[in-house]
């Protein structure tokens, strides 16, 4: 018996193999299960990589929306219908005013009157001549505002002890009337056009750099260093990095200062007349009032606000609207 079982166990016998490790204890069924898990793992990875696409495929949709074509009747009720209702609601309340003689017709005229004066001063051919005067003093005036005021917002920004020392500065000229330097210039410069050069700088100035000084603070402190990352360090970081990430608020900055340079324009006009100066919106509107020309009173500020609106939605808008597109912030 014993020599039996050496016979069985001897180097011809095969040796016991290890059992397969299965479910339910057969290598068949493991065999099967292991399939099914395999079949169900790929269609599972299927799905999900499905679902990614699709929803890959909705991002790009939502980023790359194509722009349809606006019907004219809706740019008609949504862009124009609104401002010519609010003016011709203006101009209806005006002339009830007028008819029920809440102030005196030499005191409050008619829209009629009124546009009969910007039509004689259109007949006399003096009509543009105002307006350039005064728009081409405001433009170089900000221009200049624009050069001197950008630096300056970069230096107050970037620069711990300056913001210190004219930080606070630029806040108290921004929030100070211009009216309020027109007497001192024109002793300083006397009745010619440095004098309202001088009161267009003074109001501008500090908005513009304000607003840059704004943006420059919002921008996050990864996108500098980014910039450095890269090389862009000195004015390349300021022309690459930081200008264009504090854009927006630079922007706002701008238009402030526009409206700042428009005003301050009006006051010096106003104040400051001289033959020397020629005739802007501003002396117009004070030439009126001197002759107690109530129409010519109405019809200048009428001009003033005019040109006003039209630089906001010929140069201002246009701009801020591409930028805002261009960060998607706008459809």
């Amino acid at each position: 018996m014993g020599s039996a079982e050496t016979k069985a166990a001897g180097p011809g016998a095969a040796e016991p193999r290890p059992a397969e490790p299965t479910g339910t204890g057969s290598s068949g069924s493991g065999t099967a299960l292991t399939a099914a898990d395999a079949a169900g793992v790929a269609a599972a990875g299927g799905r999900g990589r499905s679902d990614l696409a699709g929803l890959e495929a909705g991002l790009d949709a939502l980023e790359t929306r194509a722009a349809a074509k606006v019907p004219v009747w809706h740019l008609l009720r949504d862009k124009v219908a609104p401002p010519v209702l609010a003016v011709l609601l203006v101009l209806v309340v005006w002339q009830l005013a007028y008819h029920f003689q809440v102030k005196p017709h030499y005191e409050l005229p008619s829209p009629a009157d009124v546009a009969g004066s910007v039509h004689q001063m259109w007949l006399q051919g003096t009509l543009f001549g105002y307006i350039w005067t005064s728009l081409s003093r405001g433009a170089l005036g900000y221009v200049a505002s624009v050069v001197i005021g950008t630096p300056l917002g970069l230096l107050v920004a970037r620069v711990a002890p300056v913001r210190a020392a004219i930080g606070p500065i630029l806040s108290g000229l921004q929030a100070m009337p211009s009216v309020a330097w027109v007497p001192a210039a024109i002793i300083w410069f006397g009745l010619n056009n440095s004098t309202i050069y001088a009161v267009v700088l003074l109001g501008a100035v500090p908005s513009i750099a304000n607003g840059l000084v704004s943006g420059i603070d919002q921008v996050p402190p990864l996108f500098l260093r980014a910039g450095r990352t890269i090389g862009a360090t000195g004015l390349r970081g300021v022309r690459h990095v930081l200008l264009p990430a504090a854009l927006p608020g630079y922007l706002s900055g701008l238009k402030q200062g526009w409206a700042f340079a428009w005003r301050s324009l009006m006051a010096a006009e106003i104040i400051a007349t001289s033959p020397m100066l020629g005739t802007g919106l501003g002396q117009l509107l004070e030439n009126a009032r001197t002759n107690s020309d109530m129409p010519g009173v109405l019809a200048a500020i009428l001009l003033i606000l005019v040109v006003g609106i039209g630089i906001e939605l010929l140069v201002f808008k246009p701009v801020e609207r591409r930028v805002l597109r261009s960060r998607g912030l706008l459809v």
